[in-house]
């Protein structure tokens, strides 16, 4: 199945001003509006990002699979504020999803995403259709062994296996300075951040913080999916951190201890179902036993058929 958030174009329209008649031109399947370009081909994205780079322009990028919100709104303020040239990838990844999760229901809101994203300014935006990422089915993949069956890779076989692939390519194509992910994802975040030391990929990565609601809830687009009472009952996760950080904040440091505490809080939630509450290493994602240095406290559990992510990171 293709994804297309847009129908692909390969004119756009220049002029339009009153008493100037609007002039066609023909360019390289992208089109521009105003001030940002929707580039849905490889070589229009590259031949965007090579032209701002000639220039001069320092290149950020935010790869994003769409259904935008404040948390993704967020990563696009840190690279204006690092970069000159800003480019947003809206992308449903195949390949990051299992046999049996939410690919088709994943949910896909492109306009409202341009008017968003044109109201932050953003440069150009990749929009490409599944056949274009991937025109063969021979799939080349890129894999980080043992890091990637960690966290969400053990619940999730192959999960990042898709993403380190979709956002090597994207590396390739945009080719930029730097590039944001989400604190959210932090497993993601720790993968990402070795497939670009191990491969010597000359980008720097950004981590943005956790956006979350007024309530505590993280941002993330999977939020659409909750009934009024699943988005209560969501509300468990970020509760246990808050648990877990105030324990810490007493003293305690014993890794079994924190998560005995933090898993006494789900207990108020029979109906919300823990698939792991675990702390780790912040870049081996191996679970520590007692926190010396920094760690990252994370927590994925399911609301309904909905699975979640949390997470923080204490100091000691």
């Amino acid at each position: 199945m293709e994804e297309h958030p847009a129908r692909p174009d390969a004119f756009c329209m220049i002029g339009g001003a009153t008493g100037v008649p609007a002039r066609r031109h023909l360019v390289p399947r992208f089109r521009t509006t105003l001030a940002m370009t929707i580039a849905t081909t490889i070589d229009a994205a590259h031949a965007a990002c090579s032209a701002a780079r000639r220039a001069g322009k320092r290149i950020g990028l935010v790869p994003t699979m769409g259904a935008l919100h404040e948390g993704h709104l967020s990563l696009v303020r840190i690279v204006q504020a690092k970069s000159d040239f800003v480019v947003v990838s809206i992308f449903v990844n195949p390949l990051q999803f299992g046999p049996t999760e939410d690919l088709s229901k994943y949910p896909r809101t492109f306009e409202r995403d341009r008017t968003l994203l044109a109201k932050e300014g953003v440069d150009l935006i990749f929009a490409p259709t599944v056949a274009e990422m991937y025109p063969s089915r021979a799939t080349t993949y890129v894999t980080v062994e043992g890091l990637s069956d960690r966290l969400d890779g053990q619940s999730r076989p192959g999960h990042f296996r898709g993403v380190t692939t979709v956002v090597s390519k994207l590396f390739h194509v945009i080719e930029p300075d730097l590039a944001v992910f989400g604190q959210k994802d932090a497993a993601q975040l720790a993968i990402i951040r070795r497939i670009v030391r191990d491969l010597n990929i000359p980008v720097q990565i950004v981590a943005g913080p956790i956006v979350r609601e007024p309530d505590g809830l993280a941002m993330s687009s999977r939020n659409a999916y909750l009934n009024p009472q699943q988005r209560k009952q969501a509300l468990v996760l970020s509760r246990t951190l808050r648990t877990v950080q105030e324990r810490f904040q007493q003293g305690e440091r014993c890794a079994e201890k924190l998560i005995a505490a933090g898993r006494e809080v789900f207990t108020a939630e029979p109906n919300v179902r823990v698939d792991y509450f675990l702390v780790v290493d912040p870049e081996s994602l191996e679970p520590i036993a007692d926190i010396t240095g920094q760690a990252l406290v994370a927590v994925a559990a399911y609301v309904g058929a909905t699975r979640l992510i949390d997470n923080i990171v204490v100091k000691a």
